[in-house]
């Protein structure tokens, strides 16, 4: 279906992103490709769909039914990208226009590409969001990217990806923003299209595990190369490279509590620490803080939505958050998990008082924060902070990094000059992994990794009692969040901070959490002890989470 020949890539002034690359797509063949951010996965997938700027050199061929796609002009590309070959892109947040109704959304490629009448558009689209799981999929049609949770916008991008049913779909990343359960659904559903329609897939993930699930072949990609390939089961069961090694061991061991991740350059350099957290040190600790009054107590927590009405559905009532109840401990790290839309964000973003409560109490240091002025309230924003889930777009683009960090501690006049502020942002640039020349620098100049350790510094830097982390490392490739995790465990260490881990990734939730809490359409479906709750599930939906981990083959 598809063939790649010495691939060659770069922009002015740099080295080559990919590097003489060669690979064939069968027909009906599901392809993986394998690496961390920065390897040349999505600039291949970006060649394939013609999406690459003007000004970069491009070499070799990519052969498209005896089509040389490097040739085509854009008019020529129109009739072949989204009908014979589609992508599901990895950021839905900047992927969809947010002027735009998601219905809308998928429509336009039906409408460009097929003869179908209004109604009949309707009606496929609706049909779709079926077969991507949406829910209330007649009200999404008629939502806006904004008032969906980020795996919905997911799931309303792999729906257009497969309208018109492709013959080759690149899914860059598909599953990233995804829970678990979900993300198991949507492989699954993919496979049956690709088997179904005889449609060749490139799956693109930095998960090894997650693609040699449902692969037939792979390709691991380090610094714009092909490090190793082969069978999916052969390059998973049997790995040659320490680069491959490492891509499988990074993701938390759930058999063991590890002090620290195993990241790739520590199977590189020879420098692995399998240091294991004993029970009896965890349960020392956990003695210690829960002996001391809760710094936060959330009592019979609500908060209900009125959702817009569209020509196709009246307005409803959605219960976001539903009676929800628990304390958490200072020194603390209480991991939140449930599906896309269990009401874990609304959860957090209630706490901060960006949403306000419909009923209940949110008691922080025994002050209830529901009842105090918003005046009041911006004296404690520096002690409740949040490391938002898309780094990109919570960074100001026209404000340097530093410049971004140092705002919010000049509001609450931590420090007494801009003089001391920087050269406190400069420490702690170096703290979370960066240098300080990049104290100058843009977001953009900044890989996914890089951009999540600055939404780190800029929270911490003002130095919060209580942080919560949404979906903070989950765009995030498995040895960069590897590091990450590492980094949150040593600077809770370092400064006592309290966290609220929300994520869709269970393994990593249950490696991170002292106390855990499973929800599920906006109530709490189990509490308690981390392990204890991964070890004996008491409820059938937090069994479906667990079985639901990608394991690999």
């Amino acid at each position: 279906m598809l063939q790649i020949k010495n691939l060659r890539i770069h922009f002015p002034e740099t080295d080559f992103l990919l590097d003489n690359i060669s690979f064939t797509l069968e027909k009906n063949e599901t392809l993986g490709i394998v690496g961390e951010s920065g390897s040349g996965k999505s600039i291949s997938s970006l060649a394939i769909m013609g999406l690459l700027n003007t000004n970069v050199d491009i070499q070799g061929d990519v052969i498209f039914n005896g089509l040389n796609l490097l040739d085509l002009n854009e008019s020529q590309f129109q009739k072949i990208r989204g009908k014979e070959i589609a992508m599901i892109f990895q950021e839905p947040m900047s992927s969809l226009n947010p002027t735009l109704t998601c219905g809308y959304q998928v429509a336009e490629i039906l409408q460009q590409h097929t003869n179908l009448n209004k109604k009949e558009i309707y009606t496929e689209v609706v049909s779709l969001f079926n077969k991507v799981k949406l829910p209330r999929p007649e009200q999404i049609y008629g939502a806006y990217p904004h008032e969906i949770s980020g795996g919905q916008k997911q799931r309303v991008m792999i729906a257009m990806a497969i309208a018109c049913k492709p013959k080759v779909l690149i899914a860059d990343e598909p599953t990233t923003a995804l829970d678990v359960t979900v993300q198991k659904e949507i492989i699954y559903l993919l496979k049956e299209l690709q088997t179904s329609e005889e449609m060749s897939v490139i799956f693109i993930s930095h998960d090894l595990s997650l693609v040699s699930e449902i692969t037939d072949s792979l390709l691991v990609m380090y610094k714009g190369k092909i490090v190793e390939k082969g069978s999916s089961k052969d390059v998973f069961l049997h790995p040659k490279e320490n680069y491959t090694k490492a891509l499988i061991k990074s993701k938390p061991d759930l058999s063991v509590r590890l002090k620290n991740l195993h990241t790739v350059s520590d199977f590189i350099n020879n420098t692995l620490d399998n240091s294991i957290l004993s029970k009896e040190e965890r349960s020392a600790f956990h003695k210690n803080i829960y002996e001391k009054p809760p710094l936060l107590e959330v009592n019979n927590l609500k908060k209900e939505f009125i959702s817009s009405s569209s020509w196709f559905s009246k307005p409803s009532k959605i219960k976001a958050v539903n009676d929800i109840s628990f304390k958490i401990y200072e020194g603390e790290t209480l991991g939140l998990v449930g599906e896309s839309g269990c009401g874990k964000t609304t959860l957090g973003r209630t706490i901060l008082q960006l949403e306000k409560a419909t009923s209940g109490q949110i008691i922080y240091k025994g002050q209830d924060i529901t009842k105090i002025s918003t005046s009041e309230f911006k004296k404690l924003r520096k002690d409740i902070q949040i490391i938002f889930q898309d780094p990109f777009s919570s960074l100001n683009p026209r404000i340097p990094v530093g410049k971004a960090i140092i705002e919010p501690m000049a509001v609450h006049n931590i420090l007494s000059s801009n003089k001391e502020r920087k050269e406190y942002v400069l420490n702690l640039l170096q703290k979370v992994g960066l240098e300080k020349e990049h104290f100058n620098r843009y977001p953009h100049e900044f890989s996914g990794g890089q951009r999540q350790r600055i939404g780190i510094a800029r929270t911490i830097a003002l130095q919060p009692k209580l942080i919560i982390c949404d979906e903070s490392v989950s765009a995030l490739d498995v040895s960069v969040q590897a590091q990450v995790l590492n980094l949150l465990n040593q600077l809770k260490s370092e400064f006592n901070f309290t966290y609220i881990f929300i994520s869709h990734d269970l393994s990593v939730v249950k490696y991170m959490s002292d106390q855990l809490i499973v929800m599920n359409q906006g109530k709490i479906e189990e509490i308690g002890e981390a392990d204890s709750i991964y070890d004996n599930p008491k409820t059938t939906y937090t069994k479906t989470l667990i079985n639901a981990i990608p394991k690999g083959l």
